[in-house]
């Protein structure tokens, strides 16, 4: 059997490990799987348990890599295995990485769902449906998106979206106020009512004129 003859670490963030075998040929493992098992130079390596070396170094390349896209935000496990996938880790790699970061607690689509709900109703107000939509998107399921967004107060969420936009409005003119704060509402994904009475409101705040458009 071949035997280790040299254990080099690269340089960089990634750190990886050069086995040398033999003083001829080698492979590269993560640092912390080298750790991990034990490697030491004069170890007696055979081809299966060289295999399985690779199969574990790629496993926790996945792993490593689930972890720096969650470094960023939460994701949801569909968003999750989607990147992955694009890195090009295995079908099995993967499901076995979201089930240990499912049971660690770092990936629930109950708790991404609503802190995108919670990030997007502080600081961009949007209406239930195009949150609702954006979570789909992400591959949250039907009863997670509705249990999280059955809590958004349309009328409020409108208002807050909206007094940061009348700031840029003519105040001396309904019709203009009116038609650029509504599309602005509907681009929102607001509904013609809650416009409607945001837009009166707000009017009734900052407007200098009458409602009569003509």
């Amino acid at each position: 059997m071949p035997s280790i003859t040299a254990i080099r670490k690269t340089r960089g963030t990634n750190q990886r490990c050069k086995i040398s075998l033999d003083n001829k040929d080698f492979f590269s493992l993560s640092h912390s799987v080298c750790e991990r098992e034990s490697l030491k130079v004069g170890q007696e390596l055979s081809l299966s348990q060289i295999e399985t070396l690779k199969l574990i170094d790629n496993c926790q390349s996945c792993y490593e890599a689930a972890m720096g896209y969650l470094s960023y935000r939460p994701r949801s496990q569909s968003e999750l295995a989607q990147k992955l996938v694009r890195r090009g880790f295995s079908s099995h790699d993967i499901d076995s990485i979201l089930a240990k970061l499912k049971e660690q607690g770092l990936v629930n689509d109950q708790a991404f769902a609503q802190f995108w709900n919670d990030n997007r109703q502080s600081f961009r107000p949007r209406s239930r449906s195009l949150t609702s939509l954006e979570l789909k998107r992400k591959g949250v399921s039907s009863e997670i998106i509705e249990n999280v967004v059955s809590t958004v107060d349309e009328l409020d969420s409108a208002y807050r979206a909206a007094i940061t936009k009348v700031k840029t409005l003519p105040k001396d003119n309904y019709h203009l106020f009116r038609q650029r704060l509504s599309q602005y509402l509907l681009r929102r994904g607001f509904g013609y009512e809650v416009i409607n009475r945001t837009v009166s409101r707000l009017w009734d705040e900052y407007g200098n004129g009458s409602t009569d458009e003509f």
